[in-house]
């Protein structure tokens, strides 16, 4: 059976009973892995389900449920009228992804509970479990907690209950034990943790979802079982308003930045028949490096259409205007025809792909109307004849119930895509938004980067014109701090919990490099803290098909050594590899690209650490490997680093130095 079945459209078919037969049992029914490894166990009274890594609890029993239509879907039902098994095998091929091909090895079990059910899902890399109905109405609420064993250390992130789906903060950790519920804040995912002694990990998020709201956690429970997380999700909108500038204005009837909620509903989705809910999934590891080959998200995920032809996307890097101020002109000076005629000549200059027009193009946050200092049409028309894409930046209010007009009106003036931002919510809602404009788009061969919305859950495989997300505590707020974030610990906690999801829009590559502590954040002139090859790195270990290059051209000539490299780092791949590391210390992975080239990189926190690995993945034979990594003063200079070549036997160990917010990065040819 293909790898539909784990997909939403799967859910008339089970219902209907097309799956195998498999021992019935009314009381606990589970699936397994392929490998044995990974069990998802399915308890009836009460619904609970529970997880397991090599016989150890990773998640414990912990009780599930769904209300519709006023009424939890489990009253009056106390056992399952049938219990479907169905084995899913095969490959299937990826076109925007971080492998080359996608494994469907995995088991499923169709508990049917009559007009509702659990699906259980069973890979190497994780289980999961979902509801699906096939009656329509209201859902009133899902109860979808977690029980973390005892022992536990968690890395997560958390945001105001009020702003569900703003996701920029810095990762937290912290002991299970020791988590509290905080009234204001609520943790989004993904969420990651490790069991302690026996090193299993775990990374907790959402998948293949439609027309739902994110999944977030809210209240924790101590308990004699372990630490509760209970679940919370945004409601339903009933009204909203436009708001402009920054929360200045309001009453507006279209247009201005956001979206925002005035008034909710008592429920939180709306479902049609058939219908199948998103995914509560779990990625499974022995230890926190081999997250990032982890395909369990990706693989839940609604493929897309069989008839749907998205061979005109094409990845590549960005040169982008907005951080570097213009070309450190600052802002409006350096927003101009003038301006932009420089990105577009860069751009075409070094071989990258795409030019982004960010805020400023437009006049007054409406897309309808160009700026007087920006001539739009003339310079995407000179960009196209140079072979640049022109990508347009909008806040979602401009677009918003406007979809098909906007995508179709400037495909049609030759821009390639649109950077949305400013969703800042996570309700259902805003999903139907995400899905329907990248439909528009994918109509008129536009691509999306969603900047200002949450974690992907699922479209960049439905819809693989959706190249990125942020999602993420990026590189844009050293913009203006007043004070050093820690971002070396950020930059590496991140690797680990919100890579996972998927792609990120973190923009990266600064060349103006800060030692801890000195930096104090700049609007026209910003840099980073941490290495030069702290920055390098990210470009390969970061997953973002629309790869920003976040400085200006004025400071990539100064630096073309650099700026070469990165580049001709590749933005989506043929293998993941990880190598070592953990969320409070280090990230380290190995990548091939689709030439057959390999990358390795690693980045550090603010902590000097000595690194080796083995390059047993090279798969035979001698390699040139060329190298970027700190010199031996960099903790003072950060902008030192060392570029060498020299020959690699496959299996050879390479050692290598990272200095404080260090870090190093080595391609490898044949």
């Amino acid at each position: 059976m293909k790898m539909s079945t784990l997909a939403a459209s799967a859910a008339a078919l089970a219902l209907a009973g097309c799956l195998g037969s498999s021992a019935f049992n009314p009381d606990m029914n589970s699936a397994v892995s392929p490998d044995g490894k990974n069990e998802i166990r399915l308890y009836s009274s009460p619904l609970a389900y529970e997880v397991m890594r090599d016989g150890v609890v990773v998640v414990a029993k912990t009780e599930i449920g769904l209300k519709m239509n006023g009424k939890c879907v489990k009253e009056g039902v106390t056992k399952p009228c049938a219990v479907r098994s169905a084995k899913l095998s095969g490959f299937a091929p990826t076109s925007v992804y971080k492998k080359g091909k996608l494994d469907l090895a995995g088991n499923e079990t169709f508990v049917d509970f009559g007009d509702w059910a659990v699906r259980l899902a069973a890979r190497n890399d994780g289980v999961a479990y979902r509801f699906e109905t096939k009656k329509p109405g209201i859902v009133d609420c899902e109860k979808a907690d977690i029980t973390l064993p005892k022992g536990v250390r968690c890395w997560f992130n958390r945001t105001w209950r009020g702003s569900l789906g703003c996701e920029e903060t810095v990762p937290e950790f912290a002991d299970a034990s020791a988590l509290a519920t905080d009234d204001k804040k609520a943790i989004y995912l993904p969420f990651v943790y490790s069991t302690g002694v026996n090193g299993k990990t775990v990374a907790v998020v959402d998948a293949g979802l439609h027309s739902y709201p994110i999944w977030n956690f809210g209240d924790v429970e101590q308990t004699e079982g372990g630490t509760k997380l209970k679940s919370l999700f945004a409601k339903y909108p009933k009204t909203t308003e436009h708001v402009g500038g920054w929360g200045k204005e309001t009453g507006l009837k279209k247009g201005g930045r956001w979206v925002r909620v005035k008034e909710t509903e008592g429920f939180i989705a709306k479902a049609e028949a058939p219908r199948a809910f998103p995914w509560r999934a779990f990625a499974l590891a022995d230890c926190p490096s081999k997250l990032c080959a982890a395909d369990i998200f990706y693989a839940l995920a609604t493929p897309a259409a069989k008839d749907a032809d998205f061979s005109w996307v094409k990845p590549g890097k960005v040169a982008w205007d907005w951080w570097n101020a213009f070309d450190n002109k600052g802002d409006p000076q350096g927003c101009t025809t003038e301006t932009y005629v420089r990105f577009i000549d860069f751009a075409a200059k070094t071989g990258v792909e795409y030019v982004i027009f960010d805020e400023g193009w437009s006049a007054k946050l409406n897309i309808w109307e160009y700026s007087p200092k920006v001539d739009v049409p003339y310079l995407i028309d000179y960009a196209n004849k140079k072979g640049v894409g022109i990508i347009l930046w909008m806040a979602w209010a401009q677009v918003y119930g406007e979809e098909e007009k906007v995508a179709e009106h400037f495909s049609k003036l030759g821009a390639k895509g649109f950077k949305v931002d400013f969703m800042d919510r996570g309700d259902a809602e805003v999903a139907n938004f995400l899905e329907k404009f990248a439909v528009a788009c994918a109509k008129h061969k536009m691509l999306v980067d969603y900047h200002g919305a949450y974690r992907p859950v699922g479209p960049q495989r439905t819809y693989p014109n959706v190249l990125n997300f942020e999602g993420i505590h990026g590189l844009e707020q050293l913009k203006w701090g007043k004070k050093d974030k820690d971002m070396c610990y950020n930059d590496v906690a991140c690797f680990f919990l919100r890579m996972t999801a998927g792609p990120m829009d973190y923009t990266p590559a600064a060349m103006d490099n800060y030692k801890i502590g000195d930096y104090r954040g700049n609007t026209t002139n910003p840099g980073s803290v941490g290495t030069r090859c702290h920055q390098m790195a990210l470009m390969a270990l970061y997953e973002a098909p629309l790869q920003m290059l976040s400085d200006s051209p004025t400071k990539y000539e100064k630096n073309m050594e650099c700026f070469a490299f990165m580049a001709k780092t590749p933005v989506v791949w043929d293998d993941t590899i990880g190598l070592g590391g953990c969320p409070e210390s280090f990230a380290a992975a190995a990548r091939k690209a689709k030439d057959g080239s390999w990358y390795a990189a690693a980045i550090s926190n603010r902590e000097a650490r000595d690194f080796a690995f083995k390059t047993d993945f090279l798969g035979g034979g001698e390699w040139k490997a060329e190298i970027f990594r700190d010199a031996g003063d960099a903790d003072e200079n950060p902008t030192k680093y060392i570029h060498e070549t020299k020959t690699v036997k496959t299996g050879e160990e390479l050692s290598f130095h990272m200095a404080p917010g260090g870090g190093f990065v080595v391609r490898f040819t044949r």
